[in-house]
């Protein structure tokens, strides 16, 4: 821990975010596989899995972003000031909330998941489709906010090397075993839009498994045990992560409401467009890798009054994701091809593909720069203010999306309201830096 307070920012971020990145890397090529593998399937079950995609990625979200950001979080503060105890209750707590969230998506996904997917314009083989999909993948929901979570509690301790571990073996094992059960091979059967939400479970429950392992044999800083259920404990979490479950679902409602105004221009505009969403919502991940090390680093520099050297942390690590995502961003935007190619041959999906990323992915630096910084605010515990900023680009983005399909405007148009969506991101969160968040409390 005294790493965090002492050691060299950059230093210190490569040490932290290293790991994370490779994770993040190799959970994205997950997400860039099962497309690809689906996309051979064929232009249907790539609008299936346009419908299901924006759920998926709430889930993720609010299980490693915002209940995760807020274990993270609480852990490393308790840790900064020296309170084992205490970071081993909010790491039962935290187990416990992961799978009562877990059984809110069961609920809602999977006994209602064909009229949630047809209010998005989902019709026919298309929504047959995404409910397969979503029984199994939102069936095993306590799988993926376990691993997050148990991920989230080990980074708390400045141990961003297990988790890390856990998730890259499972991701490659995913990877193979999502392509032999969606394609068939070596004599699977092929089964389609439903093979990587198979292999995701069983995958990454393979990844919890080990996670808790080492969590229960008190090889990590804090142990895995049952606690008494304190209120204390769980507002500790919930201060950051409560609040973060808004964020999560302003920022995966502003893709699905997105996605049903794309609905409305046909079935190749809908697969297209969620071709492009994808590339924008991996870039949360990746500024995940970074922004979870920033969580924990100005988590424990917060709780020691290190206000200061917080800040600079949290302005090092926003530089470098502003770097990664601005030139994915870039390369999108001028070569759409090499993104688009790789998942669909059909014209009208390409051209509604490249349309979007020609006009928002040029923002996408903005967007994960804001990322992170978001990430960096839940170890300072005050998290209001770049809550609403999250909340100003959805109203942004619903409100002139929503005037454009009303005035029968064309679908670029939409688009534009999303780049608008995107600068908003970013410049909100620089301000929230300069904001009473990132000063010691009165």
């Amino acid at each position: 821990m005294q790493f965090l307070l002492d050691a060299p920012v950059p230093v210190m971020l490569w040490k932290l975010a290293g790991p994370n990145v490779i994770a993040v890397a190799m959970l994205t090529s997950v997400t860039f596989a099962d497309a690809w593998y689906v996309g051979q399937v064929g232009t249907v079950a790539l609008a299936s899995l346009a419908l299901v995609f924006p759920f998926q990625t709430l889930m993720q979200m609010m299980a490693g972003g915002a209940i995760g950001g807020g274990v993270t979080s609480a852990v490393a503060r308790a840790l900064g000031v020296g309170d084992i105890p205490k970071a081993e209750r909010i790491a039962w707590h935290a187990a416990v909330i992961a799978l009562a969230m877990s059984m809110f998506f069961v609920v809602v996904l999977v006994l209602f998941s064909k009229p949630v997917f047809a209010l998005l314009g989902g019709t026919g083989e298309a929504l047959d489709g995404a409910v397969a999909y979503a029984r199994i993948a939102f069936g095993g929901a306590v799988v993926i906010w376990l691993l997050f979570v148990l991920s989230a509690v080990l980074r708390g301790t400045g141990d961003t090397v297990t988790p890390a571990r856990a998730i890259t073996v499972a991701s490659i094992a995913q990877v193979a075993l999502s392509g032999a059960l969606t394609l068939g091979w070596v004599g699977l059967p092929a089964l389609g839009i439903v093979g990587p939400a198979i292999a995701m479970i069983l995958c990454q429950g393979s990844a919890v498994l080990y996670l808790a392992a080492h969590l229960l044999s008190g090889r990590a800083r804090v142990r895995l045990r049952p606690h008494p259920m304190k209120w204390l404990a769980f507002k500790d979490i919930m201060e950051v992560g409560g609040i973060g479950l808004v964020n999560s679902g302003f920022m995966a409602m502003n893709v699905v409401f997105v996605t049903g105004l794309i609905g409305r221009f046909g079935t190749e505009a809908l697969a297209g467009y969620g071709l492009g969403a994808r590339l924008e919502l991996m870039l949360v991940p990746i500024a995940f890798g970074v922004g979870a090390a920033l969580t924990a680093a100005v988590g424990a520099n917060v709780g020691a009054g290190q206000f200061a050297r917080a800040r600079r942390i949290a302005w090092t690590g926003s530089a470098v994701t502003l770097v990664l995502t601005g030139a994915i961003g870039i390369t999108a935007a001028t070569i759409p091809s090499l993104w688009l190619n790789l998942f669909t041959g059909n014209a009208g999906a390409y051209r509604i593909g490249a349309l979007y990323l020609g006009i928002a992915a040029p923002f996408y630096g903005l967007f994960g720069a804001g990322q992170a910084l978001y990430f960096a605010s839940q170890g300072t515990g005050r998290m209001i203010w770049p809550v609403v900023a999250t909340g100003v680009r959805f109203l942004a983005v619903v409100g002139l999306g929503a005037l454009v399909v009303s005035y029968g405007g064309d679908v670029s148009k939409v688009f534009w309201a999303v780049a608008v969506g995107l600068t908003i991101m970013g410049i909100g969160q620089a301000l929230n830096l300069f904001g009473p968040g990132w000063r010691p409390k009165r």
